[in-house]
């Protein structure tokens, strides 16, 4: 039991470390960026640390099981790098140098939502609003999106112990929070539409890592089309051994190979909702790092905003591990109900012939009279295959016989 409780739990805890790198992510990224670093350079960086740093475990790992690449699998990994590496963190970027790292997140906490239309509308997700685990999912998501607008449009009294330490940076202006919130609102719905597309491109080309790693190269050349474009000098794309180099390299390996990895396992187990449900929880961990470890001050709509979105994960996981829990059960019956069907030619049930044995009393080897059997009807349940329905009838054999004194060796 204690073997299949931390089996279970796997997927849970690797998607809160992952909501921790990308916290983390956000706080030296926020960082590099107020210093005057290109957003399109640190994208392209990003994604060129990512590939150098999956590519190596995918050929040793996957060559072996690598799905046969075609153009419809290339068009998707084209769209998914486009989706992904381009759209959605240049778009972030922008709406996190506009802001603050604690706002791009509360405003980002709307893609579970986005995520669960979007799977409802592709049949990725069942929604069955008469059943209690469906009407959960649908109220826990709107909590999160409420958490999200109560950290966005309410603030209340200042609240920090640490004065003395807060930083003196000026607020953003209006304007610079009202496109912030457009350019993260459209940066959800592009990565909202990556998990989508990538749950979909999975099962066609189940090897993991090569596909993060092909994602990751193509979002490398789109990227670094786009900066060539927009940038028309050429030497912004050189960076030395400094922290633009560190926040390149760590938002490459920890957000982007090995986020996509993990993402893409839990993807196959449990599908895009769940791997989105956990995302409010970055701006959690956001909050408590800048109170903490940054000595910076929140707000009240802040502290209430994070318990909101705490409460509204919370109920979207429970909701979600009951689904999953049906389903399973559901799963299970229906092969129990193919097997019984499949084990004989009486609809699952099988007839047990009378054998004739001499009655013989092995104390006085003396005949015993014949005693009155009759066939006996046994329901054979629980058989997985055709190839144990032998095995199920000869059990359910030995424990009749068995009842009248028989041994298996007479068998």
């Amino acid at each position: 039991m204690g073997l299949r409780m931390s089996e279970s739990a796997k997927p849970y805890f690797a998607m809160v470390c992952l909501q921790f790198g990308y916290a983390g992510m956000n706080l030296v990224t926020k960082t590099v960026l107020d210093r005057g670093m290109s957003h399109y350079v640190l994208v392209t960086y990003r994604n060129a640390f990512a590939t150098a740093a999956i590519a190596p475990f995918a050929f040793l790992s996957e060559r072996k099981v690598r799905s046969k690449m075609t153009f419809t699998i290339f068009m998707h990994i084209f769209v998914l790098a486009l989706l992904g590496p381009v759209i959605d963190q240049n778009l972030y970027y922008i709406g996190l140098k506009l802001t603050s790292p604690t706002f791009s997140t509360a405003v980002s906490n709307i893609m579970p939502a986005i995520t669960f239309i979007l799977a409802t509308l592709f049949r990725m997700e069942k929604v069955e609003m008469k059943k209690v685990r469906c009407q959960v999912k649908v109220v826990g998501i709107l909590v999160t999106v409420v958490g999200s607008v109560l950290m966005i449009f309410y603030k209340g009294p200042f609240i920090s112990f640490f004065r003395s330490q807060l930083t003196t940076a000026s607020s953003p202006l209006a304007g610079d929070y009202l496109k912030a919130t457009i350019f993260l609102l459209i940066a959800s719905l592009s990565w909202a539409a990556f998990f989508i597309l990538q749950a979909s491109t999975l099962k066609k080309y189940s090897a993991h890592l090569s596909l993060s790693t092909i994602v990751c190269f193509m979002g490398t050349m789109q990227s670094l089309a786009l900066t060539f474009i927009m940038e028309h000098n050429p030497s912004a794309l050189s960076i030395g051994f400094d922290m633009n180099l560190l926040a390149s390299a760590y938002a490459g390996i920890m957000s982007s190979s090995i986020a996509y990895y993990i993402q893409g396992l839990m993807m196959q187990r449990k599908g895009p909702v769940f791997v989105t449900a956990f995302n409010p929880l970055i701006v959690v961990i956001v909050l408590i790092m800048s109170f903490f470890v940054l000595g910076q001050g929140i707000y009240r709509g802040g502290v209430i905003g994070v318990i909101v979105l705490t409460v509204g994960v919370y109920v979207v996981l429970w909701g979600k591990h009951v689904d999953d829990d049906g389903e399973a059960r559901c799963s299970q019956d229906n092969t129990i109900l193919e097997a019984v069907k499949c084990c004989s030619g009486n609809n699952g049930v099988s007839i047990m012939p009378k054998i004739n044995e001499t009655n013989e009393d092995v104390e006085t080897g003396k005949l015993k009279p014949e005693e009155n059997e009759s066939p006996v009807v046994v329901v054979v349940f629980g058989c997985e295959n055709v190839d144990n329905i032998s095995w199920c009838k000869y059990m359910a054999f030995f424990f009749v016989r068995g009842k009248v004194g028989r041994s298996v060796t007479s068998f």
